[in-house]
């Protein structure tokens, strides 16, 4: 049923909004597996996050998530001893940096302003400046492993440069020397399969003494390597794979390093998801004009002029909710269009925003009950299973009925509808009382004028309505507590 209820709510978007907000890879894949606990106390400490990253970007700004990076794959090859090539070590090196300067950035939070939640998970960032410092003087930014990693890698380095200049000067001779430049379709030389060539015209294939690489498509053309820089050219391809073991070992000397460290950088790796989805809720809460709702579990809903986060603010009417004290039963009745649904949904959803530790769109002094929510909104008629809309709203009230317990609230959308109208009534009204009974907040929405008598006879029960105006035949999307509504059908059907 919560599957179902969130899908209803459309609990999805306001996921891919936080997870919009993350910096990070790894906070995104936090946001995107949030779900709502009606457990207490994870709620009241999911909630106390937010508020702390909220602080937190008051006093200090943004957070320092830059160059952090989702290296989970990397610290678990690794911590196996499969070499990282340079570009990974870098990634690695940048996320460490990354992680030092959020750490920084949050004591300095805790220095202005008590944040335990933040502190805990700033504790648990280990700088490992030692492994960081070991790339940086490795690699370059672009994660080639520089002359300076070993004393052997220089000296091999050095070998190269001066073979390479040897050869060149050879070639530039002989691309320079007229006897030669008959032989060469241009006075240039290349490299054709890591040899140094010439372009030898073919007639004079033969005439000129050394080994072909290769020859143009044409046939016009063959590179030929001279004799003369054969042997230096062995050379130098000898002293090129002595450099590809001395970068081989290196870096498996600093994949060994990160994997010496890899449980702390997986506890890193954690943290620093944790945080990034904290301030992401942060971000959410800043963006929709969120307050921190306080918690109970009484039951008891209390949303001072809540707004629904996917209205336009230019366009949301604001509407105080109140259910759980002096009434347990909300019945909305009003024209359609005219906000019913928009009321069930607005409830609905802010309780479930509440209980996954985000800021509701409402004003200061909202509160909200832990409570299981049960929703069973709009038209479900199931072709595939043969149910007309009516069955199917049956077959979720059921199974609504065999789970709901005190203080869940329960929101049904035109409860009853979809049958003879005498019938649908009277169920309407056996549904409700069964849900009373068992102690639930329940808010249902109606056009059937005999629920409206239903709330005045029955003890815990209030009519509400959503405020129609009959001269310009619009609604207003007020909520109107205590005051039964019209459908006005005659009036729009003349419109």
């Amino acid at each position: 049923m919560l599957e179902r209820t969130l899908r209803l709510l459309e609990f999805d978007k306001v996921k891919g909004e936080v997870a919009h907000l993350a910096t990070t890879q790894l906070g995104r894949e936090k946001a995107e597996t949030l779900e709502p606990s009606f457990d207490r106390k994870q709620v009241d400490e999911a909630l106390q996050a937010t508020d702390e990253a909220l602080h937190a970007l008051r006093i200090k700004g943004d957070p320092p998530f830059g160059g952090i990076q989702d290296i989970r794959s990397l610290v678990m090859r690794a911590r196996v001893n499969s070499r990282l090539d340079g570009p990974e070590l870098v990634a690695v090196a940048d996320t460490l940096s990354g992680g030092r300067k959020l750490k920084q950035y949050l004591r300095q939070v805790a220095q202005e302003k008590e944040s335990p939640l933040l502190s805990r998970l700033e504790e648990a960032i280990a700088p490992l400046k030692e492994g960081e410092e070991a790339i940086r003087s490795s690699l370059d930014p672009q994660g080639e492993v520089l002359d300076e990693a070993s004393p052997a890698l220089a000296q091999i380095r050095h070998r190269i440069k001066n073979l390479e200049q040897r050869i060149r000067a050879r070639l530039e001779e002989m691309v320079r020397s007229p006897s030669w430049q008959k032989m060469l379709q241009e006075p240039i030389f290349t490299i054709r399969n890591d040899r140094y060539c010439l372009p030898v015209k073919a007639e004079y294939r033969h005439a000129f003494k050394g080994l072909i690489h290769d020859e143009s498509a044409s046939g016009a053309t063959f590179f030929i390597e001279p004799e003369g820089i054969v042997t230096l050219s062995n050379e130098l391809n000898e002293a090129k794979r002595a450099e590809e073991k001395e970068v081989d070992r290196i870096l498996r000397q600093l994949t060994a390093q990160i994997g010496k460290e890899s449980d702390r950088l997986a506890e890193n790796l954690e943290a620093l998801a944790e945080l990034d989805f904290i301030f992401a809720k942060a971000y959410y809460a800043r963006k929709i004009k969120g307050v921190l709702p306080r918690i109970n579990e009484k039951g008891y809903f209390k949303l001072l002029n809540a707004r629904h986060p996917f209205i336009p603010e230019g366009e949301v009417v604001p509407n105080t909710i109140e259910l759980g004290g002096a009434y347990t039963c909300l019945v909305i009745t009003g024209p359609n269009t005219g906000g019913k649904t928009v009321t069930l949904k607005t409830l609905g959803l802010l309780t479930l925003m509440a209980c996954s530790g985000l800021f509701v769109p409402a004003e200061e002094g909202t509160e909200v009950a832990v409570s299981p929510v049960y929703a069973d909104i709009g038209d479900e008629q199931s072709i595939e299973q043969s149910l007309s809309t009516f069955s199917s709203h049956m077959c979720h009230i059921v199974r609504m009925m065999g789970q709901v317990e005190a203080n869940s609230l329960v929101l049904l959308d035109e409860v009853g509808a979809g049958t003879d109208p005498a019938e649908g009534a009277a169920l309407a009204m056996a549904i409700l009382d069964a849900m009373i009974q068992k102690g639930a907040r329940v808010v249902a929405t109606t056009h059937y004028g005999e629920l409206k008598a239903f709330a005045y006879t029955r003890p815990g029960v209030i009519n509400a309505s959503v405020e129609f105006d009959v001269d310009t035949l619009q609604p207003t999307y007020r909520l109107l507590l205590g005051v039964p509504g019209r459908s006005h059908a005659l009036y729009i059907a003349a419109k």
